[in-house]
């Protein structure tokens, strides 16, 4: 109905009322399941909670709108769940697996490096990549001022034209698999992030989404 900062004005301003009472004091704590909130004398009622996995495609961003009006994730979805947010993000180029949701709890806990969820991406890049390379990223290297890290990374398959390489991250810094090999002055021709957490891309075909499941919520949260 408001930001936070709109809603508090609209408490002091005595808009609101809890279980027939108006409130005042800043911060007080409802139950959505128990208490009735009213604004201006309607009921409000808590936005169900929505958790949808994105087989993003490249050639869009993660943002609700665009500047350089490039299309966006968001017109892959009905319009009326356009309440979701992105947990974290791909760039324009990359696609793969992406979660998108209107609880802010569980994407703080898919996305801080305190909870350490990793996220598993399929890297086809330019030119034949030997095991020193990948043993690089595992011990860490800086780019840009910042240390990037794969927790696990593997050869999937080499020849002199091009190599596809599978690496495992646990902190998903802004375009840290690309930054990785733009170190080693390796071009990555395509970027794919086919599993978060314990979720697999599985089948789910570029462009379509789905809900995650009561079970597939659980797991992701018991993980971070």
């Amino acid at each position: 109905m408001a930001s936070r900062r709109a809603g508090e004005k609209l408490i002091l301003e005595g808009k609101v009322r809890v279980n027939g009472r108006f409130v005042l004091l800043l911060g007080t704590k409802v139950d959505p399941e128990r208490d009735e909130v009213m604004l201006d004398g309607k009921i409000i009622r808590a936005r169900r909670k929505l958790y949808i996995a994105l087989n993003k495609p490249p050639g869009c961003v993660c943002s609700h709108a665009d500047e350089l009006g490039r299309p966006t994730i968001y017109q892959l979805l009905p319009k009326e769940w356009q309440i979701v947010n992105s947990v974290g993000r791909l760039d324009f180029n990359s696609e793969g697996l992406i979660f998108l949701t209107n609880d802010g709890q569980f994407a703080l806990r898919l996305t801080h490096p305190r909870y350490g969820v990793r996220k598993k991406y399929i890297a086809t890049v330019e030119g034949k990549v030997e095991p020193a390379m990948l043993a690089e990223f595992t011990r860490g290297i800086f780019h840009g001022g910042e240390r990037l890290k794969a927790e696990k990374a593997r050869i999937m398959g080499s020849s002199n034209a091009k190599s596809v390489v599978e690496l495992e991250l646990a902190e998903g810094k802004n375009r840290e698999v690309r930054r990785m090999f733009e170190s080693q002055n390796v071009s990555v021709k395509k970027l794919q992030r086919v599993q978060i957490g314990k979720i697999k891309l599985g089948e789910l075909k570029l462009g379509k989404w789905r809900t995650l499941t009561e079970a597939e919520i659980k797991t992701l949260l018991l993980e971070s």
